[in-house]
């Protein structure tokens, strides 16, 4: 950054997730994914605006969802130092809260400028990610049961005694079945890899490790929470077919280096906030009643490694005096 900040940003971005919850959650259920996408992208972007910071959206709504707002390439916040990277991913799991499922949280993250990982528009990554007690014990590029092995020796636990949780994908039927001739248990999950991720470093949730191909965006924003929060996640590249594949190394992209958190996020000096939708292990959804609604909130700041819980109490008749949301 041009200066040191003088405050924790991630106290200013929980508005921003808070925002983008409120107005999402209400089409928990109603199966209209692209209605709650539209509420939480509005509410996350006009919050956004009002943050003193200089900043530069580099994982967006992108290619990925052809979303005409918090667009990769954005500038958000109202132009004052310090100059930042931006992360946001207004709904990690769309499809669980158009279903009423479990595990929809809103996230946004900030690192120094040109210090966040751009993918472009190559948008899976296979991915480990672990907590502070496995961090350094990792090794993407060996077996699945190797690090199984070494995480359980890590946390002093038997392999059996492990929690994986793994996007519930055919392409993952053989990573499936390496994981059960292992001993370890899985926790299959529709979407949401970042809440995945972000499991692994709350001790609360029971696992122990994320596994898996998900998306790169989320690995980014995974990246700056575990920095913060003492974990580790490794990467790389996925291609889906053979031209995407030459897309990417036309591009400089190279689907054979590990991504290290280094390379997803190359500063401590990061900051980063969720919060929940739905019901989850990490976080409790929002909940409505008849003047407001509560919200439960993780916010993390690099620099300092503090990992703060918020539960809030929004009321209604002083929010709409200030906001055009309609919550």
């Amino acid at each position: 950054m041009d200066r040191e900040p003088s405050r924790n940003l991630a106290l200013e971005l929980v508005r921003v997730t808070e925002a983008a919850a409120l107005a999402a959650g209400r089409f928990m259920g109603r199966g209209d994914k692209i209605a709650a996408d539209r509420a939480a992208v509005e509410a996350m972007r006009l919050v956004l605006k009002s943050v003193s910071m200089d900043g530069v959206i580099v994982i967006g709504e992108g290619e990925k969802d052809e979303a005409p707002m918090l667009f990769n390439g954005e500038r958000v916040g109202n132009g004052s130092p310090p100059q930042v990277d931006v992360a946001v991913d207004p709904i990690d799991g769309t499809r669980p809260l158009a279903f009423g499922r479990a595990n929809a949280i809103a996230t946004v993250a900030l690192a120094p400028r040109g210090t966040m990982f751009n993918p472009g528009p190559f948008v899976y990554m296979n991915k480990i990610a672990v907590g502070p007690e496995a961090k350094g014990v990792i090794n993407i590029e060996t077996s699945v049961t190797e690090n199984l092995k070494a995480i359980a020796a890590a946390k002093k636990k038997s392999v059996r005694d492990l929690t994986t949780v793994v996007l519930d994908r055919p392409r993952h039927e053989a990573l499936i079945a390496e994981i059960r001739e292992a001993g370890a248990r899985i926790r299959l999950i529709p979407d949401g890899d970042v809440a995945g991720a972000l499991m692994t470093a709350w001790p609360d949730s029971g696992i122990d490790v994320l596994l898996g191909i998900g998306g790169t965006p989320e690995g980014v924003l995974a990246a700056c929470a575990l920095r913060a929060m003492g974990g580790e996640i490794q990467g790389k590249l996925y291609a889906r077919n053979e031209d995407e594949l030459r897309r990417g190394e036309a591009m400089g992209y190279d689907f054979n280096k590990v991504l290290t958190m280094d390379d997803l996020v190359a500063s401590d000096d990061v900051f980063f906030a969720a919060t929940g939708i739905t019901d989850g292990e990490l976080l409790r959804g929002v909940k409505y009643f008849g003047g407001g609604a509560h919200t439960d909130s993780l916010v993390v700041r690099g620099l300092t490694g503090t990992v703060r819980r918020i539960l809030a109490t929004h009321r209604w008749e002083k929010l709409r005096k200030l906001s055009p949301i309609e919550y």
